[in-house]
């Protein structure tokens, strides 16, 4: 069965529609898909250690991968040291090596 790969490029501090992707990714998982939120542009903006988010922490408690783009995270000055734990910084290759994979992608 495919998974779903969630990107999420918004501001969630901006940005209400954050939170409803984080949401949904919690409802797809808990339906028993494979799930994965990939955030890119403004939406690394939450994975900094110092803004912590209660939507994204329920996230990453509910063991769903979460990967942030490596470039957008070098564009806004945020370290793999800066960042809280259960995120992994990514190439956005690995948006494309999903969605070959036959994983549904659904990108706000």
């Amino acid at each position: 069965m495919p998974g779903y790969l969630l990107i999420e490029s918004r501001d969630p501090f901006e940005s209400a529609g954050a939170a409803r992707t984080y949401e949904l990714a919690i409802q797809l998982r808990a339906a028993g898909h494979d799930v994965a939120l990939f955030l890119v542009q403004n939406g690394v903006l939450a994975v900094r250690s110092g803004a912590r988010r209660a939507e994204l922490d329920k996230v990453i408690r509910t063991q769903i991968e979460v990967l942030a783009d490596d470039f957008s995270l070098r564009e806004r000055g945020i370290s793999s040291a800066g960042m809280i734990g259960g995120v992994r910084a990514a190439p956005i290759d690995s948006i494309v090596e999903r969605m070959t994979s036959g994983w549904n992608a659904l990108w706000h």
